[in-house]
């Protein structure tokens, strides 16, 4: 992949820093309601990259620039013309997001209709915060197709399987306040309020020691696919590395001074 800035960034996908330590990633494509064609995937690979390599970021938020639609999933001019692969380039998955190595936290801030691809991206994000009039749905059984970007395994994963069964196999939606109840959305708040939230929660996130918080993710995403024996092993070389820190000192003094911390971050 070239590090040259791609020209969806600033266009199609939107990227700034606030709070220092928070990356805002905004998906802009108002006319498509956000529908991932290949240049909004290569801006969102682009991105994810930028996050990951910059020590000063600790946790990022993808968000839409539309009231009604986080993302319409795959843009099908692209699938018609034959260009469907560059809507996952490089291996790292649907929208260059999906299956992309990623260490920090990642926040799904949702607005409007979360449906099919749109979903998968929320999915493959760590936490969701969503507005009160949200929709959730993977809609592929009814038009014949498969839910290819991760939803067919996410969702079981990330609610009750019967209920993600349900949802699988009949395409229909969910309610925001249904999804909430069923422990898939971390905050719902009214529409105007959803990036307000989103950034309340990354700046709680982006408090912690970002080391710290790395590695446990690291480990508390794998527990649905590794053993406890695994897990153990993994969580004990997690142990280390983060003792290894600078951060590890400093928490401890800081708490015993009755002050804030001040993280190294490395």
């Amino acid at each position: 992949m070239t590090t040259e800035t791609p020209a969806a960034v600033g266009k199609e996908v939107l990227f700034e820093i606030v709070d220092d330590h928070v990356a805002i990633v905004t998906l802009n494509r108002p006319e498509k309601r956000n529908a991932v064609n290949a240049e909004l995937a290569r801006g969102v690979q682009w991105i994810v990259k930028q996050v990951e390599a910059d020590d000063a970021i600790r946790v990022a938020i993808i968000t839409s620039s539309l009231e009604s639609t986080f993302c319409a999933g795959a843009d099908l001019a692209e699938i018609a013309a034959g260009r469907g692969a560059l809507i996952a380039p490089d291996g790292d998955g649907f929208a260059g997001f999906n299956d992309a190595k990623r260490d920090k936290p990642w926040i799904a801030a949702v607005r409007g209709a979360c449906l099919a691809g749109g979903f998968e991206l929320a999915l493959a994000c760590d936490m969701i915060v969503a507005a009160d009039d949200a929709r959730f749905g993977l809609p592929e059984t009814k038009r014949g197709l498969f839910a290819g970007g991760g939803g067919t395994f996410r969702l079981p994963r990330a609610i009750p399987r019967n209920v993600a069964l349900e949802m699988l196999a009949t395409g229909d939606p969910i309610s925001a306040e249904r999804a909430y109840a069923l422990g898939l959305v971390n905050r719902l708040v009214p529409s105007a309020g959803v990036l307000g939230a989103a950034r309340d929660l990354a700046g709680a996130i982006a408090s912690a020691a970002p080391v710290s918080v790395r590695e446990t993710l690291k480990v508390a995403r794998l527990v649905s696919d590794r053993s406890e024996a695994e897990l153990r092993a993994l969580g004990d070389a997690a142990s280390k590395t983060t003792s290894a820190t600078e951060d590890a000192r400093e928490g401890p003094r800081a708490f015993l001074e009755k002050r804030a911390p001040v993280w190294a971050g490395r």
